[in-house]
């Protein structure tokens, strides 16, 4: 089989939203003609352990792994955090309040650990590799970010060995929601944006999750760019026969909240059916899966909600999404940012295998409204369409009680299996080797 080399910081037992793009690949290439290789490091500082990925780890699958150092023991120390104390991600802030320390900590990481933290393991990476690839030859090598440290290693390998690259983008580099947050001086915002223009104008292919991030991308130096989204894979999502029992007026979410993410119109709305409707005052549950800012407690305490909101810090993914299937809405809120447009949440793929309504809060000309529209698979509204989030809730408790049923479009959603994704990636991967 032709040989991928894929880098990457996040592989099981890593947990999040950050892990599943690449496994997911790597689960499915043998079935289009490439055999994955795996460089991750042996001991990274992750936020979240999820074991329950370990099944999607194939067979004799190629993984190595070396040593990394990251300055996180450090940090945790001069914050005042114990060992213990999970890192948390995008400003996510669970208690109200910035330190000094901690508003001197993202100034010193935003400045000096540039493009992050994992900076320090680019240099004994390109070693390694170089030599490992010299003995193991693979015909094209990947790198997904964040962390973008691994475009970095990347583009050492590049220049000392010139197999075709292609550099995944999760996320934006300088077009992050939250580059501002850095704090950064101008010296440093110009050495972000002088990498991130190393990485888009050297790589073979620039991919992105989003179309309007791939537009955004190009206006910043890239090209050849191509948009492969993510995905949800079937295998995660067995026929739940229960599913429909649950007698609940049940709005789920699972994957962090951040502030950007709190939409107050949101609770307002849900504020004001509660006292307006006893029928659905007494069968409205909201169920939140994952971490929260302070703000979505404040809301929750401010509309007098916390009988009705459930609070999961972590559950394991499968466990989340046999949850999930006792839902009646799909809750999807997106970031009241500059970006906006191009934000596709990882989880709304998986929210399209569930086939329950999706009610989105974000803006309706973005990626994440298209795909919502495309599938037929819920409603997008504005950050101000309070009254509007208001009565269409009030439609779904009223029709879902009835003999109301939701209809997606299955064929639409079925391009977003990751079977399908991989298909496209192994496509962009021959596309190199059959020059």
């Amino acid at each position: 089989m032709k040989k991928v080399l894929i880098i990457t910081y996040y592989w099981p037992p890593s947990g999040g939203s950050g892990v599943q793009r690449w496994l997911k690949f790597s689960k499915y290439l043998r079935n289009f003609g490439w055999e994955p290789i795996i460089y991750t490091p042996d001991n990274p500082g992750v936020e979240v352990v999820d074991k329950s990925f370990q099944k999607d780890i194939i067979d004799s699958l190629t993984v190595v792994k070396t040593k990394i150092w990251e300055p996180f023991e450090i940090y945790k120390v001069f914050t005042g955090r114990k060992k213990d104390n999970k890192l948390g991600v995008g400003f996510l802030s669970e208690k109200k309040g910035i330190s000094t320390k901690d508003k001197l900590a993202t100034w010193i990481r935003g400045n000096f650990f540039i493009p992050d933290a994992r900076f320090f393991w680019i240099k004994p990476s390109v070693k390694f590799l170089k030599r490992y690839l010299n003995e193991n030859p693979v015909d094209i090598i990947v790198s997904t970010g964040p962390p973008h440290s691994m475009h970095l290693i990347a583009l050492g390998l590049k220049n000392k060995l010139n197999i075709p690259w292609v550099a995944d983008f999760r996320d934006p580099w300088t077009d992050i929601d939250f580059y501002d947050q850095l704090k950064l001086t101008k010296w440093a915002d110009k050495k972000h944006h002088l990498l991130e223009k190393k990485v888009f104008t050297n790589a073979d292919k620039i991919v992105s999750v989003s179309w309007s991030w791939a537009r955004d991308y190009e206006k910043n130096g890239a090209k050849n760019v191509e948009v492969i989204t993510n995905g949800f894979d079937p295998d995660d999502f067995p026929i739940m026969t229960d599913k429909i029992l649950n007698d609940q007026f049940l709005i789920f979410h699972f994957g962090s909240v951040n502030k950007d993410r709190n939409h107050e119109i949101f609770w307002k709305a849900i504020s004001e059916l509660v006292r307006g409707d006893k029928n659905i005052e007494k069968k409205l549950k909201i169920v939140f899966v994952g971490s929260l800012d302070y703000t979505v407690s404040d809301s929750i305490v401010k509309y007098n909600l916390e009988s009705k909101v459930e609070r999961i810090e972590y559950m394991p993914h499968n466990e989340a999404i046999e949850l999930a299937y006792k839902s009646t809405i799909l809750y999807l809120p997106l970031n009241n940012t500059s970006n906006v447009m191009g934000i596709i949440p990882g989880k709304i793929f998986e929210y399209l295998a569930l086939k329950k309504p999706i009610l989105c809060i974000g803006t309706n000309k973005g990626d994440t409204a298209r795909i919502i529209r495309e599938t037929q698979s819920g409603k997008v509204f504005s950050f101000s369409q309070k009254d509007e989030v208001k009565q269409w809730l009030k439609d779904r408790f009223y029709k879902s009680t009835d003999s109301y049923m939701f209809e997606s479009n299955a064929c639409k959603i079925k391009k977003f299996s990751r079977v399908e994704l991989t298909k496209e990636m192994a496509a962009l991967f021959d596309s190199f080797v059959n020059r």
